[in-house]
């Protein structure tokens, strides 16, 4: 005999994902305002420097794509870099320098003042991602972290832009991510369709 299936289950997965994705809505101008921070980044010849921990570091990988060869005929290509896809140099590090230094330690010989440097932790408290922005920070890169939960230290830190998928579920954190990075990319080229958005003095 075959049994119904419940749907009250079905209804809870469902439902864990809309109250995530309403407080995205909800911070629809700070997204706004950290995507047009990043295409002024671009305009003046910075690249996007992206990196995450565990999960994540496949995240910033996607992201670096998505900037670099977009899926969408039409759109320019912009320069972007995971810290993550090069293996040889993320355990060469965590070697000598220990696992916290592996973006720190990238950043400083490989990313510039006008760069942009995106780190993604689901719940804000990768110390090597926080290393990472601090480092960015004071090389005066734009800082933007992609967190979630209550956004642990991350938050709490100086980083310029902090963005904050409000789930405790770490797999609906990742359904926001993916969605807020596909934003970032999508609003960074908005502004570059614009003329005069970003900077009246630069053709776009």
């Amino acid at each position: 005999m075959v049994r119904s299936p419940d749907f009250a289950v079905v209804d809870r997965l469902f439902e864990s994902r809309v109250d995530p994705i309403n407080n995205l809505l909800v911070d629809a101008e700070k997204v706004a305002r950290a995507c047009y921070a990043m295409a002024r980044r671009f305009h003046r010849g910075g690249k996007l420097v992206v990196f995450g921990n565990g999960g994540p570091s496949t995240d910033a990988q996607h992201v670096a794509v998505e900037f670099v060869h977009p899926v969408i005929v039409g759109k320019r290509a912009l320069p972007a870099i995971s810290l993550t896809s090069d293996v040889a140099t993320v355990t060469g590090v965590a070697t000598g320098e220990g696992v916290d230094e592996v973006f720190a330690h990238q950043v400083r010989y490989l990313a510039d003042p006008e760069d942009i440097a995106l780190g993604i932790s689901t719940h804000g408290n990768d110390e090597n991602v926080l290393l990472g922005l601090e480092e960015s920070s004071r090389r005066g890169l734009l800082t933007i972290g992609l967190v979630g939960g209550d956004g642990g230290v991350l938050a709490a830190s100086d980083v310029d832009h902090v963005l904050v998928a409000r789930a405790d579920d770490p797999r609906v954190i990742k359904e926001v991510h993916v969605t807020m990075y596909h934003i970032l990319w999508e609003l960074v080229h908005v502004f570059f369709d614009q003329p005069g958005t970003l900077e009246p003095d630069v053709v776009a």
